[in-house]
């Protein structure tokens, strides 16, 4: 298993959210089926996934309207579905 899968165009995300850190970055693969975000919102009011969508957007050149967040909402660890990204920020290897 893996970080991430694509399902067609869409790529599939697992991560390992780190809330309250000193800045917003890509770690790195967290475990074996996450990969780790480091985010500087903290885990409150929903506050730190309106941040990780804004950080991913940003990242991966995307509107915000093409990220759902399918799970996680209250966990650190989340999944995301990005739509049909052409930019990729990371290395996605197995």
């Amino acid at each position: 298993m893996s970080w991430f899968r694509w399902e067609q165009d869409d790529l599939i995300l697992n991560l390992r959210i780190q809330p309250k850190s000193s800045r917003d970055s890509f770690v790195g693969p967290y475990g074996e089926n996450e990969y780790k975000i480091t985010l500087t919102a903290p885990p409150i009011d929903g506050k730190a996934n309106a941040h990780l969508m804004k950080f991913i957007a940003k990242a991966f050149h995307l509107p915000r309207s093409k990220i759902q967040l399918i799970s996680g909402k209250t966990s650190r660890s989340k999944c995301l579905r990005l739509k049909s990204p052409q930019y990729l920020p990371i290395p996605l290897e197995d």
